[in-house]
């Protein structure tokens, strides 16, 4: 077994409009999910541009045409008042594996949160306790509030400040537009009472409650409501943070996979080199335990890698010189020398990840539906609290009642939720897809899998192994089974057909060693033959009369779907070897998988029906869902014509002929253990060569899909439900700036249970 049958094949995806160019921009300064929306519609605005803005990533993803400049995208997001740059491109070849690589490096941003979050609710702690428990209030009480939450509103709530400012100079309002006019306004109203009313008296005392209340708005005071939110709101954002980095940690660790360093051999010399200085045609040394710095080919030596953490294959495989190895594999064995073929971002670990990170950029459809709410939200609930500023007025007359309950529609509305909900499970998805080696292509392929209820299963490599093995041997009569197989062995190792191989390959398994053929013939069409200890030695089709046992063996073979190879010598028929392409160990458990799924499984094949229904028995196919006989051109024709019947069809293929099969499917899943055709055609990605991983790859598409709605449902939910909460003033300000921030945190950890998906 070589790691060419292993290692998987991927291809760089193509962004770029034909005649234009794409780029991926870093965006800094989004702080809700309308700010991406604002963001993504103006640059859909220039000609010829077409963006999609991620929140959760804080990237966007922009096609434009030629003739159009970086920096003029650039400027346009700087004219809307955030920053943007071109990240720099990731090394894939530089850290360790493991948990160490999987941990987010040093943050000084969320350091910075941190810090702001601490020193705020350290202050703001007392002023919410002195506001909620009436008998702990002394006298000049409201000073010290006072004191303690001016710094929490002015310098623990400048981050949303500022990003309101920012957004007012452009014309425009997010999130941070609601938090800073409702903290800033329950603060101001605080120090009119407190200096120009009653509030500031001696002995005043101030009742808390849950809903809102009619007081005397000159002794009302809102300064736990102003610190109390904005420290809420600081836990929601850091934890949203934090938690979005964790979110992102698997494509970090696939990044992380390769080797840090390599021996190169230069002039003879062993030299030890940072793995980035690799250049194609440098031969390096990999010694037992060391990772492979880069994608090669062995030039000399012999062992076994370990290529688990690219394909979750756990049993190593073999490779000698001519063998193609994969970056960030373990060599077990012994010592390999190999040469470079591809390095930096056109490695094959390089090629996951820029995968993974496609999908994860992405929008799926329920998320633009998403995004186009936020984009109007903010507007709308600015109108909503006027209409109940104004509402509370004219029906009750009560400024602080009606003042209260505005300031709640403003804090309870913010739409963080709604953004997150979608983006951060795809983070997570993907991101544990990458380490069960599944790549998903886009989230739109999520839909498609909700929709599956047919997979056709081509045979040959993804079923199979794909080589023909030798399964039994049958011996006449007074001949022994060893010495038909030694003789048949001996006379095949002489010739490169597959049979041919498949006989001598197993002949050396069972017997060891083989004798020498001399005067080797080989007859068209029909078998070899040669001389082998002195006796003349036939293999193949070559006598026309069979005894009749040997010719039952023959039958026998033929209806199990094997490939009959009569042998015989001094003229006579003398035994039968039966071989097949091997069924690989785990299809008939996959195949049961798929079925759980509510999947019909179909095999498709160009090999004869005979063969093709042997196979489907021995994986728990129905025989009349077999397709046999078909040429590479027809599998399309299959696939049109069970979608014409009304199924939702999913392919699953590993070759060149299976390309267009996969293109044509409602869902492709392609084996990363075959061709760059049929990879590029394929949705799903399947690293390595098991069947079961397109169940398991179903399966985390769906959970993935079902947790996006399950957010999407909560986010919509809770904000269709609280809003009229707030307005008919059954919510304090500071509940509801609670209820806003841990919203957030419910849809960022409901995504995160997919790093459990097993």
């Amino acid at each position: 077994m070589t790691t060419t049958a292993n290692s998987p094949s991927i291809p760089a995806p193509v962004d770029a409009a034909p005649g234009g160019s794409a780029v991926e921009l870093r965006i800094g300064g989004m702080t809700c999910a309308s700010c991406a929306a604002r963001v993504e519609k103006k640059l859909n605005r220039m000609d010829g541009v077409t963006a999609t803005v991620n929140y959760a990533t804080e990237k966007a993803r922009v096609s434009y045409p030629a003739g159009t400049d970086v920096a003029d995208l650039i400027a346009t997001v700087v004219r809307t008042g955030y920053t943007a740059e071109e990240p720099p491109p990731p090394e894939p070849a530089a850290g360790p594996a493991g948990p160490e690589a999987a941990s987010a490096p040093h943050d000084p941003e969320l350091s910075a949160l941190r810090q702001r979050l601490t020193v705020s609710a350290l202050l703001a702690a007392p002023v919410v306790l002195l506001a909620m428990v009436p008998v702990a209030q002394f006298d000049h009480w409201q000073w010290l509030s006072l004191t303690l939450a001016a710094p929490v509103v002015v310098w623990g709530g400048l981050p949303f400040h500022r990003a309101a400012w920012t957004s007012l100079r452009h014309g425009a309002a997010t999130m941070d537009t609601l938090v800073s006019l409702g903290t800033l306004a329950a603060f101001g109203w605080s120090l009119w009472a407190l200096f120009l009313g009653d509030a500031g008296m001696p002995g005043m005392r101030h009742p808390f409650e849950l809903t809102v209340s009619r007081a005397e708005s000159s002794s009302t005071l809102y300064l736990e409501v102003a610190a109390g939110v904005t420290a809420f709101l600081l836990l929601g954002r850091f934890l949203e943070a934090r938690s979005k980095r964790r979110a992102g940690a698997a494509l970090r660790a696939l990044l992380e996979l390769g080797a840090k360093d390599v021996t190169v051999l230069r002039d003879g010399r062993e030299e030890r080199v940072p793995a980035g200085r690799l250049a194609v045609g440098d031969r390096f040394v990999v010694r037992p335990g060391e990772k492979i710095a880069t994608d090669g080919t062995v030039v000399d030596g012999a062992s076994a890698v370990d290529v688990s953490m690219l394909t979750g294959e756990s049993v190593p495989v073999d490779v000698t010189a001519g063998d193609t190895v994969t970056g960030a594999t373990v060599n077990v064995g012994g010592r390999l020398v190999v040469e470079a073929v591809r390095v930096g971002a056109d490695t094959q670990l390089a090629r996951m990840a820029k995968l993974v990170e496609d999908a994860q950029n992405g929008k799926a459809e329920v998320q633009r539906l998403a995004d186009r709410v936020a984009g109007v939200f903010v507007p709308v609930v600015l109108l909503i609290a006027a209409g109940t500023l104004g509402g509370w007025l004219g029906v009750t007359g009560d400024a602080a009642a009606a003042f209260t309950a505005a300031i709640a529609v403003l804090i309870i509305a913010c739409p963080c939720a709604l953004g997150l909900a979608t983006p951060t499970a795809l983070l997570v998805g993907t991101g544990r897809g990458a380490q069960l080696g599944i790549l998903i292509k886009g989230p739109e392929v999520l839909e498609s899998t909700r929709r599956v209820d047919t997979v056709v299963l081509d045979k040959t490599g993804t079923v199979t192994t794909g080589r023909m093995t030798l399964h039994t041997v049958y011996a006449a009569e007074g001949t022994d089974e060893q010495e038909v197989l030694r003789l048949a062995g001996a006379v095949e190792h002489a010739s490169e057909h597959p049979v041919a191989r498949a006989v001598a390959a197993g002949a050396r398994d069972r017997l060891g060693t083989l004798p020498d053929a001399q005067d080797f013939e080989n007859v068209p069409g029909r078998g070899v033959r040669a001389r082998v200890a002195g006796r003349e030695v036939a293999v193949g089709r070559l006598y026309p009369d069979l005894p009749p046992p040997v010719a039952r063996a023959v039958r026998q073979a033929e209806e199990q779907g094997r490939t009959a190879v009569v042998v015989g010598w001094d003229g006579r028929a003398r035994g039968v070897l039966a071989v097949a392409d091997a069924v690989k160990d785990t299809s008939a458990e996959a195949v049961a998988a798929l079925r759980r799924l509510g999947l019909r499984p179909v095999l498709l094949t160009g090999d004869n029906r005979r063969v093709a229904e042997s196979v489907a028995r021995s994986v728990g196919i129905a025989a009349e869902d077999v397709i046999a006989e078909v040429l590479p051109e027809g599998k399309v024709e299959v696939v049109r014509r069970l979608r014409a019947e009304g199924r939702t069809v999913a392919m699953v293929g590993d070759g060149v002929n299976d390309a267009a099969a996969l293109a044509t499917a409602d869902l492709g899943l392609a084996l990363g253990t075959g061709t760059d055709a049929a990879i590029e055609a394929g949705d799903l990605t399947l690293v390595g060569g098991d069947l079961r991983v397109a169940a398991d790859a179903i399966r985390l598409s769906r959970r993935t899909l079902a947790t996006i709605k399950g957010n999407l449902v909560w986010a919509f939910g809770y904000n269709v439900a609280a809003l009229p909460l707030a307005a008919a003033g059954l919510l304090n300000p500071m509940i509801a700036g609670a209820a806003m921030a841990f919203s957030s945190v419910f849809v960022v950890s409901n995504s995160l249970r997919l790093r459990t998906f097993r």
